[in-house]
């Protein structure tokens, strides 16, 4: 257990590392890096855990096709025999208090009320109520003309809602999570939305296979509209089984501690039977220089309930430096250790839409050392509880392809929770445990065609508010391959809010695998932190290859500067890698 050092007793060996930090020789600095940014390490775990959530929790987009709806014709009006209808009742049709708009038109301005209708007519409406019902995934449900007297001028049709009679297995097929999937039940109204669902919960684990068909009711007390969800669960097959196994190598670390990273990642699809995902990632520094180092674990744990996820991450990271002194060398090292718990709830869910609300809490601690004595004043301890509106659309393009657009409105609070400790800055105004910002996201793919070659342009819009001080661990940063590339990350800008923009343009070779791709990202720093920064703004370009040839993909780039303070440096080209090796 290492010991602690106090505002009033410090070690010799501690003092004699800080005049080395401020009174170092040029000498010594031509030597060894300078001593590992804590601000910039906390940065890099932040972008590393988005990445990781990117590959392995990002679940699959099901949208069952339905029929297009033609363009609807307005109502006959010279149709012979025709009845003049002065009413229109629709029978049956409470679960559904929006379909009798539906009569008039999707311009609302062609009611059959007060019109003069014969058989093409009639069947008008009901092709227009049935195809309301399509559009919004009651497909199940029918509308019916009832036996009637027009002569009454009373247009009178039946709605016939569609219910699930039962929810069962298709033979052969296993029964993973087969009450927990489908957010519906047996009785309730069958929505092709529910099914979609379903089937998300399903694919998001890589190694299931998952369809449901809807066949009529079977069995005793089947009535008109009944309908069972069959559900055809099998495992891939696969040598792991359940099991994905990933390792990677980049170079994403820095000179300080060391730039080769490696990683591995073993996730378990259903460990529990309920389309679960487990998953545990381990990362550590590799072939860097002796004295420098870097390491880290991730534990995730996700388990959808029809419309609900929840989900829980565990992890714990850390660096260490040996730096040369004025007498003799010293180990600088960080730690951090973070938890998160998150529910998230589909609010909406459209035909080429879906919006999600996520609230959590979270605790993090960070932690510095030198020589295994921690550096009291430097212990930081925040925990809170955060908010995220999301949305995903999908376009559908002429060409016939979908473009899908993601934006989400977020807000973190820092309140006291789990333990935290006033920030070291609070003191002095510069930060605070008890923070507040909201940030925001948006991002783009937007696939192309020319001629016969296939691009694609990827989008990405990035912005922080803040309404409090906040410490660097909450701080926006700009200036590395997961922010503003062209830079080589060796230092970055941080401050209190921020905005960046990526686009990227690129080109799939053939049918290689193989893309080449060029990027040109732009961003900016504010707030008062910003006043000690030697400037605020950055831009950058990139060009590179990324592909995949079986279990095997890669990214190599080439990045340069194309604004930057003059103060800040950073290679020109800053060259980097990404190896990845999956089964």
């Amino acid at each position: 257990m290492p010991s602690t050092i106090s505002a009033s007793r410090r070690s010799g060996r501690c003092t004699a590392l800080v005049c080395w930090l401020l009174t170092a020789s040029s000498a010594s600095l031509a030597q060894v890096p300078p001593p590992a940014d804590a601000a910039v390490e906390e940065l890099r775990r932040q972008e590393r855990q988005r990445l990781l959530r990117e590959q392995f929790e990002r679940g699959a987009d099901v949208r069952v096709p339905v029929p297009e709806v033609p363009a609807t014709s307005r109502l006959p009006s010279d149709e012979q025999p025709c009845f003049r209808i002065d009413a229109l009742a629709l029978q049956g049709a409470e679960p559904f208090p929006w379909l009798a708009a539906a009569a008039a038109g999707p311009d609302g301005d062609d009611s059959p009320v007060g019109r003069c209708l014969g058989t093409r007519g009639i069947n008008a409406v009901l092709a227009r109520l049935q195809q309301a019902l399509v559009a919004r995934g009651w497909i199940t449900s029918l509308v019916l003309a009832a036996p009637q007297d027009l002569a009454t001028g009373e247009l009178r049709l039946n709605v016939v809602p569609g219910r699930i009679a039962a929810i069962r297995s298709a033979a052969g097929a296993t029964s993973l999570g087969l009450r927990s999937a489908v957010p519906a039940a047996p009785g309730d109204l069958l929505n092709l939305r529910d099914i979609e669902q379903g089937l998300e919960n399903y694919k998001r684990l890589p190694t299931v296979e998952a369809d449901i068909r809807i066949e009529p009711a079977q069995g005793e007390g089947a009535e008109p509209g009944d309908s069972d969800l069959v559900i055809d669960v099998r495992r891939a097959p696969r040598a792991l089984g359940p099991l994905r196994l990933s390792m990677g190598l980049d170079d994403s670390g820095t000179r300080a501690t060391g730039r080769l990273q490696a990683n591995a990642t073993l996730a378990w699809d259903g460990p529990l039977g309920l389309n679960d995902l487990a998953y545990l990632n381990l990362q550590h520094g590799m072939f860097n220089p002796q004295g420098r180092g870097t390491g880290g674990a991730t534990v995730h744990y996700s388990v959808p309930f029809g419309d609900w996820l929840l989900g829980a991450t565990a992890s714990r990271s850390r660096y260490h430096q040996r730096v040369a002194g004025l007498q003799q060398d010293y180990v600088y090292a960080g730690a951090s250790r973070n938890f998160q718990v998150q529910v998230t709830r589909l609010l909406h869910r459209g035909q080429r839409h879906k919006t999600s609300l996520t609230l959590g809490a979270f605790r993090r601690s960070n932690s510095s050392f030198i020589d295994d004595t921690e550096i009291e004043v430097q212990r930081r301890v925040v925990g809170g509880w955060s908010l995220e509106l999301a949305h995903r659309a999908f376009i559908a393009l002429e060409d016939g392809n979908t473009a899908t657009l993601d934006a989400s409105l977020g807000w973190r609070r820092g309140t006291g929770a789990f333990g935290a400790q006033p920030a070291p800055e609070q003191a002095f105004g510069e930060g605070t445990a008890r923070f507040a910002l909201a940030t925001a996201e948006a991002s783009l793919q937007w696939p192309l065609q020319w001629g016969t070659q296939r691009l694609a342009y990827t989008g990405q819009a990035r912005a922080q508010w803040n309404r409090t001080p906040l410490a660097a661990p909450e701080r926006f940063g700009i200036g590395s391959r997961y922010t503003v590339r062209g830079f080589d990350g060796e230092s970055s800008l941080l401050a209190d809010r921020g905005w960046l923009l990526r686009n990227e343009l690129a080109w799939t070779l053939g049918t290689s695998g193989t893309a080449l791709y060029a990027g040109l990202d732009f961003g900016r720093v504010g707030g008062p932190s910003a006043r000690q920064l030697p400037g605020r703004s950055l831009a950058g370009a990139v060009l590179g290859l990324r592909g995949q040839h079986g279990a095997f993909s890669w990214d190599v780039f080439a990045g340069t500067p194309l604004r930057k303070p003059q103060a800040m440096h950073s290679s020109s080209p800053s060259l980097g890698f990404s190896l990845q090796l999956s089964f």
